[in-house]
């Protein structure tokens, strides 16, 4: 894990995205053109010439487009394609945790994912992109102060930090009826609003705090509740788990940034290609409530990986095994980077003044108890 040295947020310069690519997080540039893609769809879709194309396209990749079209089916798919490349459409990408994310990302793939010549064209970034991942702390700052009770100080200072976990914690605690101990379900989606709408320099600080003890590291791994959120009675089967995962349009994008964000190479001199593991630990975050959501796997180390296993994967274990690696054995989140890292740093939490003031709720006795565990542990 990496570090950074503080910068205020006046000193980012506003980007080209539309949209903050973090709601909370001021306005960022997209690397890519810099448009929404939702507001280009809008525009196509008014256009006479770019509409039917659009809807061309769609029934491409819907999986029948052959049926759908015809004859010359295959035709029509790569020429709607490659005429819609010259369009708002190219190059345009959407912002994590928005109002109508899933919305903006069916639009995304309609134009990334085409099912031509029995291949599926990707492109891995569906997210424009957040520059809160380039400040830098000092060695000394990392291993002089207790940064993870810090994470915690600092979380329960902000008001949305607070709340948001909070929130969070109390849906994730809460028994379910239907579902026994707890709603998974409602617990993934207030943990995605939460690394969603809070900024990366309380949520990394959380999740990726250095710790010297078992105690420190099993505060650090119950900070997702895993009970709810993470584990389960048995472990099953990975690629199963990311085909889930790849049918629904905001898992899938996700996987895809997390891919590319976080992609090993040993050209690079850092050991990842694209030499930013800031970014690459919001794209790990991404994942979190997912049906491939990572987190600790033990209390003594800082190795990652999500609840899953191999077994009874068939031909396919290799296929299998190469997944559990990119989380297990990948450089851009080993113990010695990406402690260094926690985008944003203690130096940005702690030296600004903080406009938010802590306000005390009225919630569920056993969050109190959750997070107060988690405080001091």
């Amino acid at each position: 894990m990496i570090i950074y040295t503080a910068v205020s947020r006046e000193s980012i310069t506003t980007l080209t995205c539309p949209l903050p690519c973090l709601t909370g997080i001021p306005r960022m540039a997209l690397s890519v053109g810099g448009r929404d893609c939702l507001r280009a769809g809008d525009t196509c879709s008014s256009d006479d010439t770019c509409s039917p194309r659009l809807r061309t396209l769609r029934q491409c990749v819907a999986g029948d487009g052959s049926v759908k079209l015809g004859p010359g089916a295959r035709n029509q798919c790569e020429n709607a394609m490659t005429a819609l490349l010259s369009t708002p459409l190219h190059g345009c990408q959407c912002k994590r945790g928005m109002k109508k994310e899933k919305n903006c990302l069916s639009i995304y793939w309609s134009l990334h994912q085409s099912v031509l010549h029995g291949k599926i064209r990707i492109s891995p970034k569906p997210f424009c992109r957040s520059l809160m991942s380039s400040f830098f702390l000092s060695e000394s700052e990392v291993t002089t102060v207790n940064r993870c009770l810090d994470a915690a100080k600092a979380c329960n200072i902000d008001e949305t930090c607070q709340k948001l976990r909070t929130e969070y914690v109390s849906s994730c605690i809460q028994p379910s009826a239907r579902s026994g101990p707890c709603n998974r379900a409602k617990c993934n989606k207030a943990l995605r609003k939460f690394f969603d709408r809070v900024p990366p320099e309380y949520t990394n600080e959380l999740l990726f705090c250095p710790c010297t003890d078992t105690a420190c590291a099993e505060r650090r791994r119950q900070t997702i509740v895993p009970s709810c959120s993470y584990e389960d009675k048995e472990k099953p089967n990975c690629l199963a788990q990311l085909r889930i995962c790849k049918a629904d349009y905001v898992c899938r994008s996700r996987w895809a940034q997390f891919q590319h964000d976080c992609q090993p190479s040993e050209q690079s001199a850092s050991g990842c290609k694209q030499e930013n593991y800031g970014q690459c630990l919001l794209a790990y975050t991404g994942l979190i409530g997912s049906t491939i959501t990572p987190n600790y796997l033990d209390n003594s180390t800082s190795n990652v990986g999500p609840w899953c296993s191999c077994a009874a994967s068939g031909n396919h274990r290799e296929q299998c095994s190469d997944f559990l690696t990119f989380f297990h054995d990948n450089i851009c989140l080993s113990n010695d980077k990406v402690i260094q890292t926690v985008a944003a740093g203690v130096s940005h939490t702690h030296t600004h003044t903080h406009t938010h003031t802590h306000t005390h709720t009225h919630t569920h006795t056993h969050t109190g108890i959750y997070l107060g565990l988690l405080y001091f542990f």
